[in-house]
């Protein structure tokens, strides 16, 4: 086990990331897409990866990276921690910092359950998604909207459903580039928290959001959507589903944006927030958007151990 730094490099939200560190990432997972040569800095290293709900993308894509970059992997579910029998979050990891290299973790709680865990200095902790961000699915967004488009300054963005983790992580990180705009349309009650979007605007973004598909904006780059029921969460309204279903992409919002590229960042349920003649269309990006996703992990490992 190698000494950690005086600091170790947590990402737990967008927030803890620079703006010099946001494009370094974005431009490092772009690279690794490209086919550039990852780096051996994870060779000899120990990658835990603990997540406590479902995961298909984002597990694998960071397990994939950490084989890749040649570190050991210890897999973790949500039964296998003595958290489950009274351990605090401190202690565990402290434990864990003595054994580890990084620790990637999901959970559908809070952040402060990350922080606690990231409280010590020798192990880097990394958000996989937590309650109120998925800042690793907004790092493969801008490495898919800059792959597609070349640069991200300047892009349109109009995202279709839930305020929920995924929209907070990509407010976050599409206000820190000029003339970027992201347009959401969220049902009432499910929108963007006031913390996300007051630090958004302090970034000098142009986030807006309204609560109704009315007065869409006039031409978008990108139609962004999100699958209604958010991984590891419930929601108290038994008539929820009518809430949202003004907020289905279909062919016709698509047809009003002959242009737009479709982003989504699955799992779908096709006829629910999505049609499948969109998903599955010649202008969904969704599953390039799912491959990226390791490219981003490849990146974001890296960044962390200093690589």
């Amino acid at each position: 086990m190698r000494p950690g730094p005086d600091r170790a490099r947590h990402l737990i939200s967008l927030t803890d990331l620079s703006g010099e560190d946001l494009t370094e990432l974005v431009e490092r997972g772009c690279a690794v897409s490209a086919g550039a040569a990852t780096s051996a800095g994870l060779r000899g290293r120990v990658v835990g990866v603990y997540f406590t709900r479902t995961s298909t993308r984002t597990r694998t894509a960071f397990s994939a990276a950490a084989l890749r970059l040649g570190a050991g992997l210890i897999s973790y579910g949500p039964g296998d921690l003595q958290v489950n029998t009274g351990e605090t979050l401190h202690d565990t990891g402290r434990v864990l910092a003595r054994m580890l290299d990084v620790l990637v973790i999901r959970t559908a709680g809070p952040p402060e359950e990350m922080a606690a865990l990231a409280a010590q200095n020798r192990m880097p902790v990394i958000n996989a998604m937590s309650a109120d961000e998925h800042p690793t699915q907004a790092l493969a967004d801008l490495t898919t909207l800059r792959l597609r488009f070349g640069a991200i300054t300047g892009l349109r963005v109009l995202y279709v459903g839930e305020g929920n983790n995924t929209a907070a992580a990509l407010a976050l990180a599409l206000a820190r580039f000029p003339g970027a705009e992201l347009h959401l349309r969220t049902p009432p009650g499910y929108g963007l928290t006031e913390r996300v979007t007051r630090q958004a605007k302090e970034y000098g973004g142009l986030v807006t959001e309204r609560h109704d598909m009315d007065a869409l904006p006039g031409e978008v780059d990108v139609v962004y959507t999100t699958r209604w029921q958010t991984t590891g969460t419930t929601k108290p309204d038994p008539h929820w589903r009518d809430t949202f279903a003004p907020f289905h992409v279909g062919q016709k919002l698509m047809d009003r944006y002959p242009d737009a590229f479709f982003m989504h960042d699955l799992p779908a349920h096709r006829g629910e927030e999505v049609a499948a003649e969109v998903l599955d269309g010649p202008r969904s990006i969704a599953f390039d958007q799912a491959e990226n996703k390791m490219h981003s992990a490849t990146a974001v490992l890296e960044w962390a151990v200093g690589a």
